[in-house]
């Protein structure tokens, strides 16, 4: 298998019989899942997806993928939540968080509408100057504010710049089928588009065209991304949690929070991880935190933040456990020579790899923490590459739903998110939301 998930750092913290006790929970979250008799049962598309997605919208998303690879020296992809992460971390894990800066015949990408900033869309507009634009926009409905608001600005710029005609074989949409501001738009003007699924929710959309666009231009095979998380399907499809290293992720993570653990902290010693990790708190955090419960997806990178959040992981308040990602090829390493005067002691690491010094730096860490009282799960990938990480995506939605249904949480939908935007709306002064307006600014000091 390539990715292996092991507890042996946590089995100090459980008792005999937890995972015994919690098993048949474990079950019952996998045949709520299959029957499809739970809550958010219309938002499971993503289970079957990696064998049943759509072949013929996969092959134009690759033909277009070659297209803006010809044409196109900037690729903004305009998104925010699921709508970017998922695609970001794909890239950053694949390629390199510098991938803008490599050398390479696919064209820079950046990301756009995740904020309201007008300073940080303005830093994208200048580095599109002098450079061929394309811009794929990714809303299911198009009136989501941040997304609508970049949209704006980045069509009127290429309009302004290549014309209308030019402009439009420029813009591609990830949409609804068939409904919503941005599908009509795209159907009047004669965009490209392609498919946001009905059954499939932001946060678990990034195998379909929402991440795989942009993934496809940064120039990842895209067709082994689909076959690693079909082989994933089949592998964590075991009612068994003795045999299906995703639903024992997923009981341990759920024992360790009725334990009074109530952060789970994903660690990674990979720069390239980052976004990944990014990816994973939005899809936890979306997923189990309502109702008043969920554990509290927080990420750091080691070693970096061991010199920053160490202190409080090793010596803090015992309410966290960590789960460690590690990748045993990223693709390039580095050996350290030995220097004839040794003035920084190093030459004890003469001939030894730089992930060899990281590796062991895993294995005091970890032991440093469990040692501290810190319970730590671990998680191999063999490789950072598409195949290995389409079976981590899939490992991790997988998990989250069992994880979300065994806490009796709806997994797939996030009402709390509604609650800022009505709030923003009324403050902005948008139609129909006068009388919250005028309450919420009697509370503003």
């Amino acid at each position: 298998m390539a990715i292996k998930f092991k507890e042996n750092y946590a089995a100090p913290f459980l008792a005999e019989d937890d995972l015994k006790g919690i098993a048949p929970q474990v079950s019952a979250a996998h045949d709520i899942l299959y029957k499809k008799s739970g809550l958010g049962n219309d938002f499971l598309g993503w289970v079957d997806l990696p064998v049943c997605y759509d072949k013929e919208e996969f092959g134009r998303i690759k033909k277009c993928a070659e297209k803006i690879i010809s044409d196109t020296d900037v690729f903004i992809v305009i998104g925010i939540g699921g709508s970017y992460l998922g695609a970001r971390a794909a890239i950053e894990f694949l390629k390199s968080p510098l991938y803008n800066n490599l050398k390479k015949d696919t064209p820079e990408i950046y990301f756009a509408g995740n904020s309201i900033s007008g300073s940080a869309l303005n830093d994208i507009l200048n580095l599109c100057e002098g450079k061929r634009v394309s811009i794929n926009v990714i809303s299911k409905s198009g009136t989501t504010t941040e997304p609508a608001i970049a949209f704006r600005v980045f069509r009127e710029y290429l309009e302004k710049r290549y014309g209308h005609e030019e402009a439009v074989k420029r813009i591609y949409c990830t949409t609804d089928r068939t409904r919503g501001t941005l599908k009509q738009l795209a159907d009047e003007q004669g965009y490209e588009s392609f498919v946001v699924p009905d059954d499939v929710g932001g946060r678990f959309s990034v195998l379909t065209a929402v991440g795989l666009l942009p993934i496809a231009v940064a120039g990842a095979d895209i067709d082994a991304l689909m076959s690693g998380a079909a082989k994933a399907r089949e592998e964590y499809s075991v009612n068994d949690v003795y045999k299906n290293d995703c639903y024992r992720y997923a009981a341990l993570r759920n024992i360790f929070y009725r334990k009074g653990k109530a952060i789970e902290l994903l660690v990674s010693y990979e720069p390239r991880f980052a976004m990944m990790a990014e990816w994973f708190k939005q899809l936890y955090g979306e997923s189990e935190g309502k109702d008043g419960k969920g554990l509290f997806p927080a990420s750091v990178t080691f070693s970096t933040d061991l010199h920053s959040m160490g202190q409080y992981i090793q010596d803090g308040r015992r309410h966290l456990f960590e789960t460690v990602v590690t990748i045993g090829d990223c693709g390039s390493d580095i050996v350290l020579k030995k220097e004839e005067n040794d003035g920084d002691g190093l030459n004890f690491l003469a001939g030894k790899t730089m992930s060899f010094v990281n590796q062991k730096a895993f294995e005091g860490t970890i032991l440093a923490h469990t040692d501290g009282g810190v319970p730590n799960l671990v998680i191999e990938v063999e490789k950072a590459d598409e195949e290995n990480l389409g079976r981590l995506i899939y490992f991790f939605e997988k998990a989250c739903a069992i994880s979300g249904y065994m806490l009796g949480v709806n997994p797939f939908n996030q009402p709390g998110v509604e609650d800022y935007k009505k709030n923003m709306f009324a403050m902005l002064g948008k139609p129909g939301f006068e009388d919250r307006k005028a309450a919420l600014e009697a509370r503003i000091q």
